[in-house]
């Protein structure tokens, strides 16, 4: 599981805990910064690679749940495993419909434990990837001249090229040739890719506009 490009995040105010944590993961190669709580985390400085948050619900001051809806505020986006020593049915649910990895009881098994932590670097490693392809379309699509991008909208939207030139007023071979241009630029190498680039833009927000 060793995993040197990946950063493991513990917030837990019982050191015992942390230290603990922190052996198991650091004898598996993995980088992990331990925190005693809330704050201190604050201090620090977000890790710039795959990572996963493991965060005990209860807290001197700052509570997990609330540190949990606060990420969540603020669009910060990481996946996080929760453990307590002190859980009960409703709060494990309102954990995991905050979106949680898993909701861990102390003392849990090791192996609980790296599962979801694997998991939760899996889902980050996967959102980051997916993070740096949307910014290289929105690139590309921003090198778009304004008639092409007019264009690849009015593609997405599943009009015709003849279509196109008449709602536009040019000539339907120059449409075909601004679409050309754009499916270059776009790295596109069908009109359903070019669609599909669309879509991840949102470039057309309600497809029953489509005819």
């Amino acid at each position: 599981m060793s995993d040197a490009t990946s950063t493991v995040l513990v917030i837990d105010d019982d050191p015992d805990l942390r230290a603990s944590v922190g052996r198991l993961l650091r004898s598996l190669g993995i980088d992990v910064q331990l925190f005693a709580s809330v704050p201190d985390f604050l201090k620090s400085d977000p890790p710039d690679c795959p990572s996963c948050l493991v965060l005990d619900i209860r807290m001197p001051g700052q509570s997990g749940l609330d540190f949990q809806r606060e990420l969540a505020a603020a669009n910060r986006d990481i996946p996080i495993i929760f453990v307590t020593g002190h859980g009960d049915i409703p709060m494990s649910v309102q954990a995991m419909k905050r979106g949680a990895i898993e909701f861990l009881t102390k003392p849990f098994r090791d192996q609980d434990l790296l599962d979801a932590i694997q998991l939760g670097l899996s889902r980050d490693r996967a959102r980051r990837e997916n993070d740096k392809d949307l910014s290289a379309l929105r690139e590309r699509f921003s090198s778009l001249s304004p008639r092409e991008r007019e264009i690849v909208v009015q593609v997405a939207r599943g009009r015709l090229s003849k279509q196109i030139a008449h709602d536009i007023g040019i000539a339907e071979a120059t449409v075909k040739v601004h679409r050309s241009r754009a499916m270059q630029k776009m790295q596109a190498g069908s009109l359903p890719e070019l669609g599909r680039m669309a879509d991840r833009l949102k470039l057309v927000p309600d497809k029953s506009q489509r005819s």
